[in-house]
């Protein structure tokens, strides 16, 4: 890691961000693996044969889908954060169909052309980086694959800048996951996903940001960033997050909890305060894991039953938290959906805590 001097004015550097350009992305994660029921969903669609092997099976399952998340065209991206199977799990007919579809799928052939289609929402593109000014570097990342809120995004990148100039750190942001290499990482104390849905890193760029990480970089993580319904990145959503999100609650989306708050690592955000906002659950409880809870939230205040119907209900209810990865450090917060919560003044000094604490920051607290 970089050694930074001492602190001067904050300035709000945006990273530009080149046309795309140069040869077609091939290293994506997925990008010669045989299609099937685990394939995300985007890329059974995309692949010329792909519908109607679905249709032969079960004519409709996509027709249902699309019913379910708003007309007769397939939103953008959220196709990226499902798999076949997650169309199966809402069916009592799935476990049926699964092996057919499974078949079906396998079948059809990894043609190079198929390979640059379900790799063209990669990139490769670096981001051209302002100057370092000497002061602590923050890399806000906010490619977006999957589903994108728009007003969280934006309200996030407004809090996310002026926790910067309250606490004199240079902020950069991009949407290009080419910054995603060792030089370009080797500046940033800290890596903020900002509601980062849907896989957007390159085999490569995966590497070179986990090796930042396990060698002393931070990680920050907003709301959507841990909020996919199906993630194809396990080291990501098991070993980073360390806790895979099952849904929020439906009935109603917004509901207002208790949010306690003990962490002494994050000092300025301690109490406890009620919020209204969209709770995530999640599989397990990451202090299993090795993580400290910053945040919970408490059960009794809310209804926990997501879309369908089904208990969201974890117990102990951890809603931000952070640990050790490798040299590095992480911290990851779920509270973010409602755009005015980022100037709700607990929730914008436990996330200015929490980066903090992931860059191992030692400057005093803002009044932000």
């Amino acid at each position: 890691m970089i050694v930074f001097r001492a602190l001067a004015a904050a300035v709000l550097l945006i990273a530009g961000t080149p046309a795309l350009a140069g040869e077609p992305v091939r290293d994506c994660p997925l990008a010669t693996a045989p299609l099937g029921v685990d394939s995300p969903l985007s890329d059974a669609l995309m692949h010329p044969g792909g519908p109607a092997a679905l249709a032969s099976v079960a004519p409709d399952l996509v027709s249902g889908f699309t019913r379910n998340f708003g007309g007769g065209d397939l939103p953008p991206g959220f196709a990226n954060i499902l798999s076949v199977a997650s169309l199966l799990e809402v069916r009592p007919d799935g476990a049926v169909l699964r092996p057919a579809l499974e078949a079906k799928l396998a079948a059809l052939p990894i043609t190079d052309a198929f390979t640059v289609a379900r790799c063209a929402r990669y990139d490769h593109d670096r981001p051209a980086l302002p100057p370092a000014g000497g002061r602590p570097q923050v890399l806000v990342f906010e490619k977006i694959n999957g589903f994108r809120d728009t007003p969280s995004v934006d309200a996030a990148r407004a809090r996310l800048a002026a926790i910067a100039k309250a606490r004199g750190w240079q902020i950069v942001f991009t949407d290009r996951g080419g910054v995603m290499n060792a030089a370009d990482l080797a500046r940033f104390k800290v890596v903020v996903w900002n509601n980062v849905s849907g896989d957007a890193l390159t085999l490569p760029q995966r590497a070179a940001f986990r090796a930042y990480l396990e060698h002393g970089g931070g990680y920050a993580g907003i709301h959507g960033s841990g909020g996919d319904p199906k993630w194809f990145w396990d080291w990501y959503a098991d070993t980073l997050l360390g806790a895979r999100f099952i849904g929020h609650p439906g009935r109603p989306q917004f509901q207002t909890a208790t949010v306690h708050v003990a962490d002494q690592q994050t000092g300025s955000s301690a109490g406890t305060w009620p919020l209204l906002e969209e709770w995530y659950s999640f599989d397990r409880n990451p202090v299993t894991g090795g993580a400290v809870a910053i945040a919970t939230i408490d059960e009794k205040d809310y209804q926990q039953i997501g879309y369908r119907g089904e208990s969201l209900a974890m117990g102990y209810h951890p809603i931000a938290w952070r640990k050790a990865i490798g040299a590095g450090r992480m911290f990851y917060t779920a509270i973010g959906h409602r755009p005015e919560n980022y100037d709700e003044p607990h929730v914008a000094a436990l996330l200015a805590e929490g980066i903090a604490w992931a860059m191992e920051s030692k400057e005093a607290k803002s009044h932000d």
